[in-house]
């Protein structure tokens, strides 16, 4: 028998050249690239629904304490228990941008509006949330 040599050039070797990872690591860039881009604009339109989401059930609240109480309540009232222990709302979360809802009366008794700041946490301008709009 003869004894086993080596083998020789590109067939006998194992593994990968540099530049073939490189293209892999490109092609996996371009891939993640490509779902971040699907991804992030996702994630403002879901705090938009949140804020309207939470607007709605701060009204919704403000208006069962309105037909029990028989006048307009703060955001204050809805998270204190009354006398006979009723609790409106647990609390009133922060909207996802980090800044209080609002709470005013509507143009009629019994109608209320919540309002969120939107995401650049100014009040009183277009990017503004309110429990308006998501009824509409």
């Amino acid at each position: 028998m003869q004894p086993h040599s080596a083998p020789r050039g590109r067939a006998g070797q194992r593994g990968f050249t540099l530049i073939e990872v490189m293209v892999v690591i490109v092609i996996l860039g371009l891939l993640a690239t490509m779902v971040a881009q699907a991804v992030i604009p996702r994630g403002d339109e879901a705090k938009l629904k949140v804020a309207a989401i939470d607007c709605g059930q701060i009204v919704d609240a403000a208006n069962l304490y309105y037909t029990q109480k028989g006048r307009s309540p703060t955001l204050e009232d809805l998270t204190t228990r009354d006398d006979k222990g009723k609790l409106w709302l647990a609390r009133v979360p922060q909207d996802p941008w980090g800044t209080a809802y609002t709470l005013r009366a509507g143009e009629f008794r019994g109608e209320f509006e919540a309002r969120s700041a939107g995401p650049n946490r100014v009040e009183g301008d277009d990017d503004d949330v309110s429990s308006k709009d998501a009824a509409r």
